[in-house]
């Protein structure tokens, strides 16, 4: 009998997405180039499309897997939208949302210092997944934070910015 597994292999955070792109193939490629992206593992079925892909971004892994509408696997697209955006922390926001619009992305939101303390902005990727990508910038207490949004909603949502 094999020694016991760990709970939790150590390439995995306690919550992972696992994203189902239409053409996942050509989702990791555009992950290594919009976010640095290193490939871990590719899983492709006989058909070519891949049951199981992951990929590490910083210290987290994204899992990847192609559209497959016969088990009822749909992407953004298919599903005309996404009601999930993906965080993601770095240390220069700029640099790496401008990496991310290079490869590909849209721009949804662009970069600004906000209210709550981080530089931050969103893209939506080739595949139609949101990104929030954000630097902290600086530290505030939690009555701070809310302070400040209330002072950037009394100003409108659209400048929700420092």
């Amino acid at each position: 009998m094999n020694a016991k597994a760990e709970n939790t292999p150590p390439c995995l955070r306690s919550i992972t997405p696992h994203l189902i792109c239409a053409g996942a193939s050509d989702a990791i490629e555009f992950y290594k180039k919009a976010f640095g992206a290193e490939e871990m593992f590719r899983l492709p079925g006989a058909d070519g499309k891949l049951m199981h892909a992951s990929v590490k971004i910083g210290d987290s892994m994204v899992m990847l897997v192609d559209e497959m509408p016969e088990w009822g696997a749909l992407g953004p697209k298919a599903l005309k939208g996404s009601p999930v955006t993906i965080h993601l922390m770095v240390d220069d926001v700029d640099a790496v949302f401008a990496q991310a619009v290079a490869a590909g992305a849209a721009v949804k939101m662009p970069v600004a210092d906000m209210f709550w303390g981080d530089r931050y902005g969103q893209v939506i990727d080739p595949f139609g997944h949101h990104w929030s990508i954000a630097t902290h910038v600086r530290d505030m207490t939690p009555d701070e934070i809310q302070a400040a949004g209330r002072e950037a909603m009394a100003k409108g949502c659209a400048d929700a910015t420092a």
